[in-house]
């Protein structure tokens, strides 16, 4: 079968604001690839330190994506596999910012005494022939300059049982989710859950930090290159991550111990399926050797992952026979 390249420019309205609820904007077969153009989540309407995000954007017209994407042959019960090939910021600059009632250090809206913090706005310079970005203090003259990470913030399909979510959300349709680790060269499982899948993305990041404390990366505007495959027959309940080295289970849910045991859960099934172990003995295992990066603690639902090394697993299988190594060599090809 021939492999497309697709590409994907939208105009502004073409936006969506949701997962699920939206009609398709191109259709994709399983081995394209698709190149899409993606706006940051004020919509590229800050730009700077005098645009303040309540002052110039339309609440609540916030996190726009690219898509909704028709995947043939995609079918509930079935996986769709991602694999991103490269996320190139689309603009020299990126933004960040503080709201009154948003993030892990602010007053609430409703249960507090204290002061809500001061709305305002954070200017970065990108540079990707040093592949820094910039960070400038807003009172004074002090700046920095961090690696360039280039990550998806939002991506996702469409949700179960004909439900519309919005999409700064996060949840087992994947949405809003804000891990770094959703960087060029990794591979993300989503299981499908109607005709078409569905996918859309967007909301990039030069880079972030663990748990986006602030509630806002340095939010940009990308030109992000997949993969596609479809995987027939086989689903699962959460997204999933696979990098060269690590597997990943993704957790969405308040409170935050909530989301790290649904991502444990998840990825202490996943070993036991891909090493045959006993799932109390893949349990101890992971229990000792994994990790657990925080995607975010600001979004409707917090974000956790489990990760471990493939290389600490006892021979482990190929995760769906392989798919993110054939993913990885056409991309490689591309280059």
């Amino acid at each position: 079968m021939a492999v497309d390249t697709i590409i994907y420019r939208p105009v502004r309205d073409e936006f969506a604001y949701t997962f699920g609820g939206r009609m398709p904007v191109a259709q994709v077969r399983s081995g394209d690839i698709l190149q899409v153009h993606t706006e940051d989540c004020f919509g590229g309407l800050v730009r700077g330190p005098a645009d303040l995000p309540s002052q110039v954007c339309r609440m609540p017209y916030l996190n726009p994506v690219s898509g909704p994407f028709f995947v043939e042959d995609a079918e509930p019960g079935d996986t769709l596999a991602v694999h991103v090939v490269s996320i190139v910021p689309a603009r020299d600059w990126g933004v960040s910012s503080t709201f009154p009632h948003f993030g892990a250090l602010t007053s609430t809206s409703h249960a507090a005494l204290q002061l809500p913090l001061e709305e305002r706005v954070w200017r970065y310079d990108i540079d990707q022939q040093t592949a820094a970005v910039r960070f400038h203090a807003t009172r004074s003259g002090h700046s920095v300059d961090l690696p360039l990470n280039p990550m998806i913030g939002t991506i996702g399909v469409a949700p179960a049982g004909m439900e519309v979510r919005s999409t700064i959300v996060p949840d087992m349709h994947g949405g809003n989710l804000d891990t770094p680790e959703l960087r060029a060269g990794t591979t993300v499982y989503f299981g499908v859950n109607m005709h078409g899948a569905m996918l859309a993305l967007g909301d990039g990041h030069a880079r972030q930090g663990e748990g986006e404390a602030c509630g806002v990366g340095v939010e940009i505007a990308t030109i992000t290159t997949l993969a596609l495959e479809v995987i027939k027959g086989v689903s699962t309940a959460w997204p999933r991550l696979e990098t060269d080295r690590e597997i990943m289970s993704i957790g969405c849910a308040r409170p935050l111990e909530d989301a790290y045991r649904i991502a444990h859960r998840d990825l202490v099934g996943w070993t036991s399926q891909l090493t045959g172990l006993d799932e109390l003995d893949a349990y101890q295992l992971v229990s000792q050797a994994g990790r657990a990066p925080i995607g975010n603690v600001c979004d409707p639902n917090y974000t956790v992952l489990a990760a471990v090394d493939k290389g600490l697993l006892p021979q482990p299988q190929p995760v769906h026979d392989g798919v993110h190594a054939r993913l990885r060599q056409r991309a490689a090809g591309l280059r």
